[in-house]
């Protein structure tokens, strides 16, 4: 008995002085430290926090743990979690082999392939021999580094240029600008920059899939098993999908002419009214990027700008709602500005406080454009066929049946144009999306953030 004893207490004695694991340390700290790169796919800033998929996915995590989240940015990624400032690396990080001997890594959640990528107007590649020659640069001891190396074992004239101080977005800008010839660009990242640089084109896929996933310390399984049931979660509640389709939304719909004629405007045009957006943000508290993207897709930053229907100014709007925002010259930008910024938000007081975001703001952009009666019309119809009318992707669906005899007849406003407004704020949306992601690379600041909880536009 004595000798029993003895055991019981001895093993009593070494659970108590186990040391606690990584996350119950995280749980008991109260805080999750994630190292992220201020890229379109892991994290910038938006209207009033922080977004990105990484982002989202480090908050999302951190609010199942009960823990706030301390998100920064810094280049250098794995040192940060080897050496233990950071728990986790949630960076658009790929899984490969070298990258396993310092850490480990948490379940893939996105497939991806490198890409060459060259610009438009100049000879296309076709192979990797057809590289041999030409300024090809990518990111010093990078996966796409790597794969250059398996490659010259078949082509040896490949040569290239690593670069230590650029990220994989300078160097496909500098592509774009005609200061290199190549470089390698995952698949995932090209799509989200397409319509920054729309000169730009895929020459072809390099090297097999890549998948990307978190970072995480070796030798503490306790976090990687709770990383993998939170990604086993978000994937089964279809969540994942949710955030990916959110940010992927922007580039769905790539068109040459019209990204090309938008960007040239974000450079020439913006810069005038970029103030009178900022003011009309300050009066009315709608974020200024979403302003300006209503004003694009209005009137291309056009004050002079005169519809057809009579319609008219920066924000294109009606005799009516004119009066009634007290403008009387609709030519004027500062007038038209501030007219439209105080007419949305007129319009959005007549949408359900209920509906969270990102939806109550789409569906006041399609209300802007199609007045607030044929949408509610919309949700209407949406109910009936038992689908939710207080989400946006849920009335997008229903609008186009405005146009058709049989709907627009049971319901109380009759005909509407709801393709048009589908395509409106389709537009709106993917404006809004890449004026955040070029405004946040002037703003962005602080290389240390605890964000707040609420959830941005998107």
């Amino acid at each position: 008995m004595r000798i029993l004893l003895a055991l019981i207490l001895g093993a009593f004695l070494s659970t108590c002085s186990a040391p606690p694991s990584l996350l119950e340390r995280i749980i008991r700290s109260g805080e999750l430290r994630v190292v992220t790169r201020n890229t379109p796919a892991a994290f910038y800033y938006g209207a009033e926090e922080p977004r990105g998929i990484e982002y989202e996915l480090a908050r999302g995590y951190a609010e199942r743990l009960g823990v706030g989240l301390r998100i920064y940015v810094n280049d250098q990624v794995f040192p940060d979690i080897v050496s233990g400032k950071a728990q986790i690396g949630a960076a658009s990080l790929t899984i490969a082999d070298s990258r396993r001997e310092t850490v480990n890594f948490g379940p893939a959640y996105q497939a991806i392939h490198p890409q060459i990528i060259y610009r438009r107007g100049t000879k296309r590649p076709n192979s990797v021999e057809d590289l041999v020659g030409g300024r090809l640069e990518v990111i010093a001891n990078s996966s796409h580094a790597a794969l250059l190396e398996k490659l010259r074992t078949q082509v040896p004239l490949l040569t290239w240029i690593e670069q230590t101080q650029s990220s994989s977005e300078e160097l496909i800008r500098r592509v774009a600008e005609g200061g290199i010839d190549y470089t390698i660009a995952d698949s995932h990242l090209f799509e989200l920059l397409r319509h920054f640089y729309p000169d730009l084109r895929v020459a072809f896929d390099v090297g097999p899939d890549d998948h990307i996933a978190w970072a995480i310390p070796k030798g503490d399984d306790s976090l990687r098993e709770s990383v993998a049931a939170y990604f086993a979660e978000v994937q089964a509640t279809g969540k994942l999908q949710q955030i990916l389709d959110r940010y992927y939304f922007a580039s769905s719909e790539f068109d040459y002419v019209s990204s090309r004629a938008f960007v040239r405007h974000v450079n020439t045009r913006l810069p005038r009214y970029r103030d009178l957006f900022l003011e009309a943000e300050r009066s009315t508290g709608t974020d200024w990027r979403l302003l300006a993207a209503i004003a694009y897709q209005e009137s291309h930053w056009d004050p002079s700008a005169i519809s057809p229907t009579g319609v008219r100014g920066m924000m294109m709007l009606t005799e009516l709602a004119a009066d009634k925002m007290d403008i009387s010259d609709r030519h004027d930008p500062r007038s038209s500005i501030l007219g439209g910024a105080r007419y949305y938000l007129r319009t959005r007081s007549k949408v359900p406080e209920r509906i969270q975001e990102p939806d109550r703001s789409w569906l006041t952009v399609a209300s802007y454009n199609l007045g607030y009666g044929h949408v509610e019309d919309a949700r209407i119809l949406t109910q009936r066929q038992g689908a939710d009318p207080d989400r946006w992707d849920s009335v997008r669906q229903r609008l186009p049946l405005l146009s058709e005899h049989d709907w627009y007849e049971s319901v109380q406003r009759g005909f509407a144009p709801g393709q048009s407004a589908v395509a409106y704020v389709d537009n709106v949306r993917r404006y809004y999306e890449i004026l955040m992601w070029l405004d946040s690379r002037e703003t962005l600041t602080s290389q240390e953030s605890a964000p707040p909880l609420p959830t941005p536009i998107g």
